[in-house]
């Protein structure tokens, strides 16, 4: 299991990216109604995922893909055995995500390369296809590691430009679906003081800081509380249209899937109407 995969999970164009650590299922079918093809489900969910099979018993089409599991925090034998759980019960239409979160808040932080592909080797005997998992990459090593080893890369906080890159990385045989936020709103100065309250927290995280200097950003870019290019940069605002603008520049650059995470709604009923005025512009059907 350590060739590159030529089949690609089929996601739709457009998902939804959640930082919830479950999905209730109400949410998970107008999220289907909606025409988005993949709720993503981040906040490093446990191991057991009990949450997966309500939510899928509830759409007849969505996938749900995990955005990511946290190999530290989630043993691998566990999620292997939640994995063919929820693939006997929705053949086809779950997907892992996994990674190794952040360095800063993870004791165990030590080797994390080393320790991804000891976490993908016990995958590989708990039988977790390649073609059904994904894999947490900015860099260029975890890129080529997602493109050996999974189906492709979830990056989570770029831009178009990132994507591209990865793409050229990775090949075109590769999964590629990056997340990148939103904020529905035409004023500037509110989007930016949304997106920057969020970005607050990964300013002081290394791995996002460097991907940031890797693609151009400077020191003064990073620095705390972020300058308005770099949020511009990580946050799409403006009317529907100007968003959808924004997020098609990460599939002109390669990506077959955007994971979307909307930015400024606290409950799922003020999620859903912004989701709504997205669809159409974002070419989704029911």
């Amino acid at each position: 299991m350590t060739d590159a995969v030529s089949l690609k999970p089929d996601l739709g164009r457009f998902g939804v990216w959640l930082g919830t650590r479950s999905l209730a299922p109400e949410l998970a079918a107008e999220i289907e109604s909606l025409g988005y093809g993949a709720a993503w489900i981040g906040a490093s969910p446990d191991a057991e995922l009990a949450w997966v099979e309500p939510a899928l018993a509830e759409t007849s089409q969505l996938q749900v893909a995990t955005g990511i599991v946290n190999i530290w925090a989630a043993p691998a034998k566990e999620v292997g055995a939640s994995f063919h759980r929820i693939e006997t019960a929705h053949p086809g239409r779950f997907v892992l995500g996994v990674g190794v979160g952040h360095p800063e808040h993870t004791q165990q932080y030590q080797k994390p390369y080393d320790a991804l592909v000891s976490y993908l080797d016990e995958l590989d005997s708990a039988m977790v296809p390649n073609s059904r998992r994904v894999l947490a990459a900015l860099g260029p090593r975890v890129l080529r590691l997602a493109a050996r080893r999974s189906a492709g890369a979830h990056p989570y906080l770029t831009t178009p430009e990132h994507t591209g890159r990865a793409r050229h990385l990775v090949g075109n045989t590769v999964f590629l679906a990056p997340e990148h936020k939103v904020v529905l709103t035409t004023d500037a100065e509110e989007a930016r003081a949304v997106g920057r309250k969020f970005v607050d927290f990964y300013l002081g995280l290394s791995n996002y800081v460097n991907n940031w200097l890797r693609l151009g950003f400077t020191d003064e870019d990073v620095r705390k509380p972020g300058s308005d290019r770099l949020i511009d940069a990580l946050v799409a605002y403006g009317t529907p249209d100007d968003i959808a603008r924004r997020l098609h520049e990460h599939l002109d650059a390669g990506a077959d899937h955007v994971a979307i995470q909307v930015l400024g709604v606290s409950r799922p009923e003020k999620l859903t109407p912004v989701l709504r005025e997205l669809a159409g512009p974002l070419g989704l059907t029911r």
